[in-house]
């Protein structure tokens, strides 16, 4: 595993923040999983909550949710059930383009790897402004703007490769504010070590759909 080279992150605060995302297909995890998963991080919450107040359950249910997307993430990399659509060259193709498409427009991207069933993406928004009030009472923060028109659109061409209709995309998306730099640095490792460990292949920079930026494969 290379040693990505360390940067100076920006301020943190919520408008400007740095996010790791991890959104999935339609359909990536059953619904029998998904239940399970949830009731499992209900009862941690519940039984942290019981025994802890203040800073410290604060921390602790960062640490439960944390662990909670850990066991998502692993059983989507399973792929066991659902669709893969993103195996295919043409889709991944689309995805990529579109991911660089939006850099410095919507967001600023400092890494991704797409998996079969989902796709991780770092990223910060410092200096987007945030989307003008909607005139339907919506409310969109830039980032939800960002993965609003980066799923819509990448649904519609993947779509149109695959001969299909419908979802393409799962409704919800994962986000997670990263914290620090050590959180950052963390973060960068997991998404370029995420094929390693599902054992697609054994060097990071050897996964053709990956990008970290500031390194070449």
């Amino acid at each position: 595993m290379t040693t990505f080279f360390r940067r100076n992150l920006p301020h943190y605060h919520l408008p400007n923040a740095t996010y790791f995302v991890t959104f999935r297909l339609e359909g990536s995890l059953p619904f029998d999983v998904v239940k399970r998963l949830h009731e499992e991080y209900e009862a941690e919450k519940r039984q942290l909550q019981h025994r802890l107040s203040g800073k410290a359950l604060h921390e602790a249910l960062y640490q439960a949710q944390k662990r909670q997307f850990a066991r998502m993430d692993n059983t989507l990399d399973q792929a066991l059930c659902g669709p893969r659509w993103l195996a295919q060259p043409e889709c991944a193709r689309i995805v990529m383009e579109l991911l660089h498409s939006f850099d410095d427009q919507e967001y600023h991207l400092h890494a991704f790897c797409l998996m079969s069933n989902h796709v991780h993406v770092l990223l910060d928004q410092q200096d987007i402004p945030e989307p003008t009030p909607r005139h339907d009472g919506k409310h969109y923060t830039a980032l939800s703007r960002a993965m609003r028109l980066l799923k819509r659109r990448s649904a519609a061409l993947c779509n149109q490769a695959l001969e299909r209709s419908g979802p393409f995309w799962q409704h919800e998306s994962y986000d997670h504010v990263v914290r620090n730099e050590g959180e950052f640095e963390r973060i960068l490792a997991y998404i370029a070590n995420n094929p390693v460990k599902a054992g697609l292949v054994t060097s990071w920079d050897d996964w053709p759909y990956t990008y970290i930026v500031g390194t070449t494969q």
